[in-house]
């Protein structure tokens, strides 16, 4: 076995700073945001996100109010190149909005990145290289000059290749790969050397300082930026940003100290996707700012959307305790807990500030409520309403429809002042979802894929009966089930989210029956569909027509 031996690593060196004044400082308003998810949170996937995906991430950031993102490494990734000139191409980048591409300092890479430009309104060249001793010793071969040299001639070709392309307004990025593990008084000398060929472009200036690897306390890295700041020859000529990842855990603490230590901007990715254990979170950092009664300037109140459209693109479960957008976050499990925030909510004004015991935030900001899982009798003595199911029927309930059961079998035994038995709670669970999805059957349904005219993406045509009328619908998706919310959504117009999905078999063997439970929210109204068969896909399509019909207030016949 490997000796668990700590010896063999050292600390990062402490900045001898008596006179440090983040400590003192308090965050007041938002830095400038830029969002990575398409280049830093794409190149740590697994399958990296298709077009398609690549598309669905970027409105969603513009939706939510980024202005500056970050959309790839088109020099090294023809995926990358394409996507570039597909936002600008298809005229998809807002005014208000600068797209960012990176790059390391060599002029081949940097010409590519022009290119792949050409046309834009605004955009930033982002040109790094490593800076830190072991990679300047062990991979590169180089002294300090060698490394610096290579910066400072990519600049160059930066503001060289910037002047063959005036039509577009540029700003100019510089990142000393791994700042956090570099000597800070190099550090500053090969940003200042770089900031010294770009100072009478005119174009913006941005020194963007990355923890590229987290490898010290948030207070060390608060420490190094406020060094930085301090000691740049050129304070008043560049924006300070910040690039923190979370090998440590501390990606957001990192950040928001940078921010106290004199940063200006911050990188990062939604809910933290990211290489190895993450980038900065920034959906977190500006919900504690929210949480401060600071306005983030951004939009995060549709917090299922976020959800929905991270885990498509990234094929990424959330943490059921991730903060502020965990299914957990806003549940207590603890009686006392609960009566304390009822207690707190029936008392909570609607024009004072948030006071509810155990609720950091008011969950109605996140388009949430507070939920608790009640168990059947509390003089029982037994599990709840899931381990009821899970052991005597074979389901494993996902915590939404936990809760949701839940409430219909505490009803029941304050109906008869007693024990809920297993067969009552399965007798209530078909009630309420099973004979749904029997009311809206399932008749037929054929999913083809052709590659030619949907791009690889499944055709669904499928027919169902609702209220003795037979419907008919068409649509396309990346599987069965996204095919049929775009069908629902065409014929019907409804806005039509997938909040959650689960299936499992029942039992093995031939004779096994699937199940699948599904989670939509369609027009910002939540709806649960539960389906079995023995063909799982025909499980799932029969939970969404559940859940999708009970949305439904005027259905016409089709055909």
């Amino acid at each position: 076995m490997t000796d668990f031996n700590h010896s063999k690593y050292r600390a990062t060196p402490a900045i001898v700073m008596p006179d440090r004044q983040w400590p003192n400082n308090s965050i007041n308003h938002a830095p400038q945001w830029c969002s990575v998810d398409l280049r830093d949170g794409n190149q740590a996937l697994v399958e990296p996100m298709t077009v398609e995906q690549k598309l669905r991430m970027w409105d969603l950031l513009i939706k939510l109010g980024f202005t500056q993102i970050e959309v790839g490494f088109p020099a090294a990734s023809q995926p990358d190149f394409d996507f570039v000139r597909a936002l600008i191409d298809g005229d998809r980048i807002p005014d208000n909005v600068t797209v960012q591409v990176l790059t390391q300092a060599r002029e081949a890479l940097i010409a590519r990145s022009y290119e792949a430009l050409k046309g834009a309104k605004k955009a930033i060249i982002h040109v790094y290289n490593s800076t830190s001793p072991v990679q300047r010793e062990r991979v590169f071969g180089l002294d300090k000059d060698g490394i610096k040299a290579i910066a400072v001639q990519g600049a160059r070709w930066v503001k060289e290749y910037a002047e063959r392309n005036p039509e577009t307004a540029w700003s100019f990025q510089y990142s000393p790969e791994s700042f956090s593990s570099t000597e800070i008084e190099y550090a500053v000398e090969i940003s200042d050397a770089v900031i010294a060929e770009w100072r009478d472009t005119g174009a913006p200036i941005i020194i963007n300082l990355p923890a590229t690897v987290e490898c010290a306390s948030p207070n060390v890295f608060a420490d190094q930026v406020e060094w930085f700041c301090r000691h740049t020859q050129y304070r008043s000529d560049i924006t300070v940003s910040v690039h923190t990842h979370n090998d440590h855990g501390c990606g957001v603490a990192a950040g928001e100290l940078a921010v106290m230590a004199g940063a200006d901007r911050v990188e990062g990715t939604l809910l933290g996707n990211g290489e190895r254990t993450g980038n900065m979170d920034i959906v977190t950092m500006a919900m504690n700012l929210y949480s401060q009664g600071v306005d983030p300037e951004l939009n995060l109140a549709d917090m299922d959307e976020i959800i929905a459209v991270v885990e498509h693109c990234t094929a990424i479960p959330l943490h059921p305790r991730h903060p502020y957008a965990g299914e957990f976050v806003f549940t207590a499990f603890s009686g006392s807990h609960q009566d304390a925030i009822r207690k707190c909510l029936a008392k909570q004004g609607e024009d004072e500030h948030w006071q509810v015991a155990y609720l950091p935030i008011d969950p109605a900001d996140l388009g949430r409520s507070y939920e608790a899982v009640i168990r059947i009798n509390s003089q029982s003595g037994k599990g709840g309403v899931s381990w009821v199911l899970e052991n005597d029927y074979g389901l494993q309930l996902p915590r939404w429809l936990q809760i949701d059961a839940s409430r219909a079998v505490q009803a029941k035994a304050e109906e008869i002042a007693g024990e809920v038995s297993a067969a009552q709670i399965w007798t209530l669970f078909d009630e309420h979802y099973l004979q749904a999805a029997r009311r809206t059957e399932l008749s037929n349904f054929t999913i083809s894929q052709n590659n030619a005219e949907n791009q690889g993406q499944d055709q669904l045509s499928l027919s169902f009966h609702h209220n003795d009328e037979e419907i008919s619908l068409q649509g396309h998706g990346d599987g069965a089930i996204s095919a049929l919310v775009n069908a629902w959504q065409r014929e019907f117009g409804d806005k039509v989210e997938i909040l959650d999905y689960r299936e499992h078999a029942l039992a093995t063997g031939t004779a096994s029956q699937a199940i699948a439970y599904v989670h939509l929210s369609i027009n910002n109204q939540r709806y649960i569909g539960v389906a079995m068969h023995r063909d799982v896909i025909t499980a799932s399509l029969q939970a969404v027509l559940s859940a999708a019909s009970q949305a439904v207030v005027h259905v016409r016949k089709v055909g």
